[in-house]
């Protein structure tokens, strides 16, 4: 089995937006958008998470049955928010 090699340059330009979005987290941090906080703070996280899991944990350059358990992973966390959240919403 022959692994992927990643130039370099992916990984710099990986890491410079990963700082790019804790900046971007930092200035949102000090900003009131109301009741958009969550919204946006979970958007910047999911962006970033994305990127660690895609490059990082080479999952972009996986066979497809890895690919089948991170987005069965992720619709799994879907439904649990979900349930917590209307939960949370109901009391």
């Amino acid at each position: 089995m022959s692994e992927h090699i990643v130039s370099p340059k992916i990984y710099v330009m990986i890491f410079l937006s990963l700082m790019a979005g804790t900046g971007l987290t930092v200035w949102a941090a000090f900003r009131n958008f109301g009741p958009f906080n969550i919204v946006i703070a979970l958007a910047i996280a999911s962006f970033k998470a994305t990127l660690v899991v895609l490059y990082f944990m080479h999952a972009r350059y996986s066979p497809r049955r890895t690919h089948l358990v991170i987005v069965s992973s992720v619709f799994w966390l879907a439904i649990m928010l979900v349930l917590t959240l209307s939960d949370y919403n109901t009391r």
